[in-house]
């Protein structure tokens, strides 16, 4: 197995193909491509198409068909959810500190001086009018979107066909959010260890997968201090503030990486109340949760997946 890894979206990315050569060729074909994709797709650029469709907001505004099918994905998603999936919350993760790179704010110390101002109203995300015959997309004045988590897993998912191009035997991770291609070469499955949110460096499950996506997200990873309070990235849409949530990270297994990643956020923001009437609208999802006190929390489907589900 041929490996490549380097730094991109703030995270780090590892890439990884069967093969001789060819395989070679193709990593660094997919270093490029993810390269490309984060400067087309990054709300932290400001010649990037997204930071440039936002600051369009109030009027029509031309996109190419790779961001109207995240911009149409992430309607969807949205409606499915009952909005606790939301892009539109780009002005609450600016206004409690999020407004730069993770890399900025931890090069500053995970420090962000300037206090939480108050919430003010905004369109709903489900105002946002897409022309597909017309290749436009709308979003209302005052409306500012962060694509995030759903743009990664657009990006992974295209990484990983360019990959499986040159390898029929590949993986793409940006961040450990995962898409696998094909079975190991001795026919086993791939072997992922999730990691446990209160310690990096210690392992809180171990699971085995075959072909398709594994997503974590986490309230742990990306935080910062703000005015003496501790910040982190994942939105709850119905307050606006970093969600209070009873698990500290999901780990989600999917077909799709798109669907990972949307309900692997939704259920964290959701928690345990919701997890239920959350998962019911994709049966083809395994999720395992970890609680705040490490303890964990799995789907009944999860159990094929773990290597040992005698602790859920």
């Amino acid at each position: 197995m041929q490996t490549l890894e380097f730094r991109a979206m703030s995270t780090n990315v590892l890439i990884a193909a069967e093969g001789h050569d060819w395989a070679d060729y193709g990593l660094q074909a997919t270093r490029a491509y993810i390269d490309e994709a984060e400067r087309r797709f990054s709300r932290f650029l400001p010649d990037s198409e997204l930071s440039q469709l936002n600051r369009a907001a109030g009027t029509w505004f031309e996109v190419s068909d790779d961001l109207m099918d995240m911009l149409e994905q992430s309607l969807d998603f949205y409606k499915e959810t009952d909005g606790l999936f939301d892009p539109s919350i780009l002005p609450d993760l600016k206004r409690v500190g999020y407004d730069k790179s993770i890399d900025e704010i931890r090069a500053q110390g995970k420090v962000v001086d300037t206090p939480a101002s108050s919430r003010t109203p905004r369109p709903a995300f489900s105002e946002m009018k897409l022309d597909l015959a017309g290749r436009r997309a709308y979003l209302p004045a005052g409306m500012e979107i962060d694509l995030g988590g759903i743009a990664k897993g657009w990006i992974i998912e295209k990484a990983a066909d360019l990959l499986s191009s040159y390898s029929a035997v590949c993986a793409v991770s940006i961040g450990g959010d995962m898409v696998f291609e094909g079975y190991l070469m001795d026919g086993s499955d791939w072997r992922v260890n999730v990691e446990d949110p209160r310690d990096p460096t210690q392992t809180a499950a171990a699971i085995h997968v075959g072909p398709g996506a594994v997503v974590t997200s986490s309230v742990a990873k990306r935080s910062w201090n703000q005015a003496g309070q501790t910040r982190h990235h994942l939105i709850d849409p119905r307050t606006g503030e970093p969600a209070q949530t009873d698990w500290l990270s999901v780990t989600v297994i999917a077909p799709q990486i798109t669907t990972a990643e949307v309900y692997a956020k939704s259920l964290l923001i959701g928690g345990e109340g919701q997890a239920a009437s959350l998962a019911t609208q994709r049966p083809e999802i395994a999720y395992l949760a970890i609680k705040s006190d490490g303890t964990l929390f799995g789907s009944e489907n999860s159990k094929e997946f773990l290597n040992d589900f005698s602790y859920i």
